[in-house]
């Protein structure tokens, strides 16, 4: 009997795949980025926020570009010694040539953007079947129009969406559902230009409760080009808020985007969709507020997904100390913090975390955690983790099988996630602060079976990405959502086409419910496609 059972054992094992690993492919892609900070020491928090990057297919081949902003040497910001690098450094763009290559097109495009920026994300803002690029800097704010020509026309002044606070990340959606996209643009504080020196020198510079906090603002899009900020009319004015980062999706299933966005040094904030054109903010009530101890911790980048399959979307979120993990508790209609119960917390409770990326990586069916690390006030280096989810609300360690990337050291800060080469699987970007980007492809994961959602709206001008739909994917027992929706995580965007491992099914049954509310089901879907939905939609009069 015992030797029947190793025998059982040893075939069970032998016919397990093997668990995918991330191989370095920055230098073979042809991605020489390194980002900057302006300056040759860090010493503010201006310069220790860092940067993201943003996944787009801006020429619209089926592959996902990528777009990096940086850091630039800035007056008001850096010191005196950093000006050998004053027009020196900008934003890059990287066309995605196919197989896993990419080659700088930033000059071609017209997008070197030589202001200080700490975040982008992409949407097509007038239903021209083109994607646009939002840079979101200290200064103001720039808004790139997409000609569908390869390059771009700056349109910031005459668009209304210069905002000229500290801004840090961005989230499209179409709040009032007249068919155009609005966007919440998310800002962090009040930087004094350097004069407070009150600190512990050992801190490396003050932190954010040194300075005032600023609004975040809510911009209509009036479908004429132009946006109006409508924060105070909308419900989602906060005179004082410290936003590091923003996401939006239907955390209630009711059928509207919610907001939450991730505070740093106070209270998270999240803005519950009436359906009315308007928001309620209701972080407290549904314990979204704090970390699992009450602290007001120095949160970082929100990146939700249903990591328990029970239907409902969960929220993970990185900081300095304590990470949180929300799981949406159906009986309490509030959220539960399981950091501690899940082992997130033994695991990580050694890393400053900032970006995240949930995704199923060894395409099980279950979404898995990668974080990116870094000190906040000093280049001090730590490695990335990355979380396998067991299924049963536990997370193990899988850092070390994962490739010799997690074994390196960085001050990270950005993390994307795409698939690059349209094989199947999900690949990961990394921005590091002051140093080079890192492009990690995912080998060995669409040995198991997937599938890609390319959710979109046909308009009568284009089509684009149908942010706000809803997609459902069934295996079995397994139901598996997502909600369209790419700017997740730490100053970041990524693919927007939606991605689920089918736990070694060959097919499965797709439901979507799109932004107006009408439900699409497809059965009998094969595994191992990019399958592209497209829904009719008509862009309404603006009240």
């Amino acid at each position: 009997m015992t030797f029947l059972l190793f025998l059982y054992l040893a075939a069970a094992l032998a016919a397990a795949p093997a668990p995918p690993t991330f191989t370095d492919i920055t230098k073979p892609s042809g991605i020489t980025f390194r980002h900057s900070y302006g300056d040759h020491h860090l010493d503010n928090i201006v310069e220790g926020t860092g940067g993201g990057a943003c996944f787009l297919d801006f020429n619209n081949d089926g592959f996902q570009d990528i777009y990096f902003i940086t850091g630039v040497w800035t007056k008001s910001v850096n010191d005196n010694e950093g000006r050998e690098l004053r027009g020196k450094l900008s934003a890059k763009l990287y066309q995605n040539n196919g197989k896993g290559a990419f080659t700088d097109v930033t000059a071609k495009a017209g997008v070197g953007n030589k202001t200080f920026s700490s975040g982008c994300s992409a949407a097509d803002y007038d239903n021209d079947g083109f994607v646009d690029l939002y840079l979101l800097n200290y200064e103001a704010n720039t808004l790139y129009h997409n000609n569908g020509d390869g390059t771009f026309t700056d349109v910031s002044a005459k668009s209304g969406l210069a905002d000229p606070r500290w801004s840090v990340s961005a989230v499209w959606l179409d709040y009032n559902n007249d068919g155009f996209l609005d966007v919440y643009v998310c800002n962090y504080l009040l930087y004094d230009d350097g004069k407070f020196r009150d600190f512990y020198p050992a801190a490396g510079y003050p932190g954010p409760l040194s300075y005032s906090g600023q609004p975040d603002g809510l911009f209509r899009n009036n479908g004429d080009g132009t946006f109006t900020d409508v924060a105070k009319e909308t419900g989602v004015f906060q005179a004082n808020g410290r936003g590091m980062s923003v996401s939006a999706a239907d955390f209630n299933n009711d059928g509207f985007m919610d907001i939450f966005v991730a505070n740093d040094a106070m209270e998270n904030h999240y803005f519950l969709n009436t359906g009315k054109g308007a928001f309620v903010e209701k972080a407290i009530d549904v314990d979204l507020g704090f970390s699992e101890h009450g602290q007001g911790v120095s949160s970082m980048g929100p990146y939700y997904a249903d990591v328990n399959r029970d239907g409902f979307l969960d929220i993970f979120v990185p900081n300095l100390n304590y990470n949180s993990l929300f799981v949406f508790n159906p009986k309490r209609k509030a959220f539960d913090n399981v950091n501690d119960s899940s082992g997130i917390a033994t695991t990580m409770g050694q890393y400053a975390g900032w970006g995240s990326v949930l995704f199923d990586y060894d395409h099980d069916g279950w979404p898995d955690i990668f974080v990116v690390h870094g000190n906040a006030h000093h280049e001090y280096v730590q490695e990335d983790s990355i979380l396998r989810n067991l299924g049963n609300g536990k997370f193990q360690d899988v850092s070390q099988k994962s490739g010799a990337y997690f074994s390196e050291k960085y001050v990270g800060r950005g993390a994307s996630w795409a698939d690059i080469d349209n094989d199947g699987d999900i690949d990961l970007l990394v921005v590091n602060l002051n140093d080079a980007a890192k492009l990690l492809r995912n080998d060995g994961a669409n040995r198991q079976p997937w599938l890609m959602v390319d959710a979109r709206l046909k308009f009568p001008t284009g089509s684009r990405t149908a942010i706000g739909a809803r997609v459902t994917v069934t295996t079995g027992a397994m139901k598996q959502i997502d909600d369209v929706n790419p700017v997740r995580g730490y100053l970041s965007q990524g693919d927007p086409r939606l991605h689920f491992g089918l736990g070694g099914a060959t097919q499965a049954t797709v439901e979507i419910r799109w932004p107006d509310g009408q439900i699409e089901r497809h059965e009998n879907v094969k595994a191992n496609q990019i399958l592209k939905l497209e829904h009719p939609a008509v862009a309404r009069a603006v009240r």
